[in-house]
C-alpha cells in the first residue's frame, strides 16, 4: 500500500503540472489492474526534491535510456518500466532494474540541446551535453505535441555555456556493436583529439551519437 504522503504530495504536483502526462497514479507508482506492467521500486515522486514539481512524464517498458549510443542502454527488467520526469531543474530518468532502480540525472544547465525523434517503433528525446548524449525513449503512442513541448521547456531553461556533466554512465563512450572502442594508439601523438577517428578491427567507425 502506498505511503499516504506519496500520495498527498503526487495529488499536489498533478494538480499543478502544465500537462497531463503528470498523473497521481504515475507518481505513486501504481499500475492499472490489467497491466502487465510492474511500477518501478520506489514511487517516482520519492525522487523529488522537496521544492521540485514535475511538468512532464515520458514512459517506456523495454528500451530504457541511450548513454552515449542508442545501442548502448540501460535496460528496464523485464515487464518493469522506464520513466522520464521532466521538472523546472532537470530531466530525472528512472529505470526499474532487478532489485532497485537506475537514476540517471540530467540538470538542464548541462545540456547544450535538446532535439525530438520519432520513429515506427519508438520516440526519443535526445539530450546533448558538452561531453555526453542521453537517448530518452518513450512509446510510439506519445503524441509529437507533447515531445515538442518537452523540448522546448528544456530549452527555454538551456544555458549559453552549459556546464559538463560528470557521471560514471559511460555516455560519452564511442561503441560499436555494443563494445567501446579505443581510439587508435598514435592518434593522441599529434594533441588533436578531436578530429581523430576512431578504429574497430582496422575499419573507421563514424563517432556520432546519432
Amino acid at each position: 500500500m502506498t505511503d499516504q504522503r506519496y500520495v498527498d504530495r503526487a495529488t499536489t504536483l498533478a494538480e499543478m503540472a502544465p500537462h497531463r502526462s503528470v498523473t497521481i497514479s504515475t507518481l505513486v507508482g501504481e499500475t492499472g489492474q490489467f497491466s502487465a506492467t510492474e511500477p518501478l521500486h520506489e514511487p517516482p515522486v520519492s525522487y523529488l526534491e522537496s521544492a521540485e514539481a514535475p511538468a512532464f512524464v515520458l514512459a517506456n517498458t523495454k528500451r530504457g535510456i541511450g548513454l552515449g549510443s542508442k545501442r548502448n542502454t540501460v535496460s528496464p527488467a523485464r515487464s518493469r518500466e522506464t520513466l522520464v520526469i521532466v521538472t523546472g531543474r532537470r530531466t530525472l530518468c528512472l529505470v526499474g532494474q532487478g532489485s532497485a532502480d537506475k537514476v540517471i540525472d540530467i540538470p538542464h544547465e548541462s545540456v547544450a540541446a535538446a532535439d525530438a525523434h520519432t520513429g515506427f517503433r519508438a520516440h526519443r528525446l535526445a539530450l546533448k551535453t558538452p561531453q555526453n548524449i542521453y537517448h530518452c525513449w518513450c512509446n510510439r503512442k506519445t503524441d509529437r505535441e507533447l515531445l515538442n513541448a518537452v523540448t522546448a521547456y528544456i530549452e527555454d531553461r538551456q544555458r549559453e555555456d552549459p556546464e559538463a556533466l560528470e557521471t560514471d554512465d559511460n555516455a560519452s563512450q564511442v561503441l560499436y556493436r555494443g563494445r567501446p572502442v579505443a581510439p587508435e594508439p598514435d592518434s593522441s601523438e599529434t594533441g588533436d583529439t578531436e578530429n581523430q577517428t576512431v578504429m574497430y578491427r582496422g575499419q573507421p567507425v563514424e563517432n556520432s551519437p546519432e
